[in-house]
């Protein structure tokens, strides 16, 4: 299902598209829907902690984002980017949230895919880099994430781009 009117959310002093390397372009997601839902799997496709069923959490991530793509809260933005050919090769999920400690906004990427053919071409590096000049303009203090400790890849691209923890959460099974 298309995700109609996501372009609603237009109230970011940034351009709705922009070019960055390599040679991307970044929209917001328009009629995107299908193909942001198909790169759901990408989000377990590692080892996960041992309570954590790969089905259930394919589940949670699609239907949160069929909410997000649907429903285009406030404060929740998607973006695909596109190589020089017009491929989609990825896409980002930003949420503008607030601080706990301090109450200021936060910029969360709550989800960022690459396609798998286009891995380690400086796709996901331009998704952050996106996700970082949106929070610079939407004045956030921070810009966070999360990931499984288990995402080997996606947490080296996060440390080589300067993320650190912030907040550790850890869990045990009780059950």
């Amino acid at each position: 299902m298309p995700a109609q009117g996501v372009e609603k959310n237009t109230d970011s002093p940034l351009p709705l598209t922009m070019m960055t390397e390599p040679h991307l372009l970044i929209r917001l997601a328009e009629d995107d829907d299908d193909f942001i839902l198909s790169l759901v799997p990408r989000f377990v496709d590692f080892t996960l902690p041992p309570w954590r069923r790969r089905h259930e959490c394919i589940e949670g991530i699609r239907d949160d984002l069929l909410k997000h793509l649907e429903d285009q809260p406030a404060n929740s933005y998607l973006f695909v980017a596109e190589n020089a050919d017009g491929e989609r090769v990825g896409f980002i999920h930003l949420q503008r949230t607030e601080d706990f400690f301090t109450g200021r906004s936060n910029c969360h990427i709550s989800d960022l895919a690459v396609v798998p053919q286009h891995e380690r071409l400086g796709v996901g590096k331009a998704l952050l880099a996106h996700a970082e000049a949106w929070a610079r303009e939407h004045h956030c203090q921070l810009v966070t994430l999360a990931v499984f400790p288990g995402n080997e890849g996606a947490r080296a691209l996060y440390e080589a781009s300067g993320y650190a923890p912030d907040l550790l959460r850890l869990a045990k099974a009780v059950r």
